[in-house]
């Protein structure tokens, strides 16, 4: 039997419906959206003391709090720290001191241990009580383990600012939009931030039906009450379209309709799906040269990026998370593949660099911190789970005119398993490879492995590696079980479960999973094919 909807869930789908008529019927003009973001750059130090002073010094139970008490860090010493340093300058200061969080200690995995003091944190006790939520996504994860995010429309108002002028930039006004991802926040908060940013000619594809078997009925229900609520503002949204990631011809149909008509179609989605519609116009023999594409959730590889360009699309890449919003947006005169300019009203961007290697920091490793007022969890000097190399130099394109001059580029996830736009955490995929295969179909817990990999086109893989001394077994049904232990569970859990299922990711290899120099073997790894 389906799960019913908690009352919790009811009053937060109300204060949904009755919020969305105001967000849609704002017209939000290029005009006012660079007025927006120049009092965000200018006010960016006020703000971000502001935020602090009233979500961590005022907030007994902040976990940051903590740890600026442990730093001998007050609220005057962090003004005077921004005042003399500018903001990321007190951050690498507050970082030395041992103010941050790594991705375990965000997520609530393990205690933030600095010295002899162990401090909690977790999404519950970083909840941004500034913010009325309107809506829950879920961040990273699987069976179970998936971090809960409820979303103010607010926070959607605030990236409307930024996806009006990145999409400007772009020469993008008269476009016609369309997102293509799964049930939930991914697809309502694609959909909503260009509704919100002005764009009306909207098409939503979705890669999994809110039908499935399985899947809670919240999905269903969330895009009705989305759907009724635009009408009743006079803007009314479009109906979910399911299609699935292996066969996306509508989408490739929609595409050829727009550029036949003389406009121009822009898709945003995750990567491989971008991929994949252009390996589905090949087959049909249709022409997309001239499409536009905006792709996320997985790495702009080269091999990727000239594959999309050999279709005659303009593919740019955007690297954004749930728990913050807009981190970085592709350059538009890149010098890398995944070349990103920082957004720097949303969020301050450092690399752990030296003041991290005291903590066993990757220097390598960026760390978050939250500027916007509306953002769902308060970030100060997190780790997301990725690396990046930051870099300041003039590119000359037009992000560069708005107040972007920090570049992030060779952007890759540590900790996590990302294909298909989809994430898991390594903590998440471990007792599936260590316990619940061997379990069931023999072997030990070093028997098992996955391998990320990127094939010759671009196309992500996942291999499931299984030692050949387990003993004969059917490739078919160590996929199925493995895509049914990610996929417990009737949220987010499923919804990555069942999109790795159509999009046919993984396949099985016999071989001995592969060692590190040390003899050990590592559960996760990634490779090129």
């Amino acid at each position: 039997m389906a799960p019913l909807i908690n009352l919790a869930e009811l009053r937060t789908g109300m204060r949904f419906a009755s919020g969305l008529p105001r967000l849609l019927r704002e017209d939000l003009s290029t005009d006012k959206a660079r007025q927006a973001l120049q009092a965000r750059l200018e006010n960016r130090r006020i703000d971000f003391l502001d935020l602090a002073r009233v979500t961590i010094y005022e907030n007994p139970g902040s976990p940051y709090r903590a740890l600026l008490r442990r730093a001998g860090c007050e609220f005057g010493d962090l003004r005077k720290l921004v005042e003399e340093e500018d903001v990321e300058g007190a951050l690498r200061v507050l970082l030395k001191k041992g103010v941050y969080l790594s991705l375990a200690e965000f997520k609530g995995r393990e205690p933030a241990v600095r010295g002899t003091a162990a401090v909690q944190a977790g999404p519950d006790a970083l909840r941004n009580p500034l913010t009325n939520p309107h809506f829950k996504a879920r961040s990273s994860g699987s069976t179970g383990r998936a971090v809960p995010v409820t979303f103010d429309l607010e926070f959607i108002r605030d990236r409307a600012v930024n996806i009006r002028l990145f999409l400007e930039s772009r020469g993008g006004l008269s476009w016609r939009h369309a997102t293509w991802g799964v049930p939930g926040s991914t697809d309502l908060v694609m959909l909503l931030e260009l509704a919100a940013a002005g764009f009306r000619s909207l098409r939503w594809f979705s890669q999994v039906s809110s039908d499935a078997s399985g899947l809670h009925p919240k999905y269903r229900w969330s895009a009705r009450l989305m759907r009724w609520s635009s009408r009743w503002a006079g803007r009314p949204l479009p109906a979910p379209e399911h299609v699935p990631l292996d066969d996306p011809g509508p989408i490739v149909r929609w595409l050829k309709d727009v550029l036949d008509s003389g406009r121009t179609p822009h898709l945003t989605t995750f990567v491989t799906p971008g991929i994949r519609v252009c390996q589905a116009a090949r087959t049909q023999g249709v022409d997309i040269a001239g499409t536009q594409m905006t792709l996320g959730g997985e790495p702009m590889t080269r091999a990727r990026l000239e594959m999309l360009r050999s279709f005659g699309v303009v593919a740019v890449p955007r690297f954004l998370a749930i728990e913050s919003g807009y981190i970085g947006y592709g350059c538009l005169a890149p010098g890398a593949s995944d070349d990103n300019h920082v957004i720097r009203d949303f969020n301050a961007v450092i690399a752990a660099g030296r003041e991290g290697e005291p903590y066993g920091l990757a220097p390598r490793m960026i760390l978050t911190t939250s500027l916007r007022r509306s953002v769902p969890l308060i970030l100060l000097n997190v780790s997301l789970g990725d690396e990046a190399d930051i870099s300041r130099r003039s590119c000359g394109c037009p992000l560069e005119g708005l107040g972007y001059h920090t570049h992030l580029s060779r952007i890759r996830s540590f900790e996590r398993l990302k294909s298909g736009g989809m994430t898991f955490l390594d903590s998440d995929i471990v007792p599936i490879l260590e316990e619940a295969l061997p379990r069931r179909f023999g072997g030990t817990a070093v028997d098992y492995q996955l391998v990320e990999q990127e094939k010759p086109d671009g196309s992500p893989e996942v291999v499931l590696v299984v030692n050949p001394a387990v003993g004969p077994l059917d490739p078919r049904a160590v996929i199925g079980a493995f895509l049914e232990e990610i996929g417990r569970g009737e949220g987010a859990e499923r919804v990555m479960g069942l999109q790795w299922r159509d999009g046919k990711f993984v396949r099985v290899e016999r071989r001995v999973p592969e060692r590190t120099s040390t003899g050990k073997i590592k559960h996760l790894l990634k490779s090129r094919a």
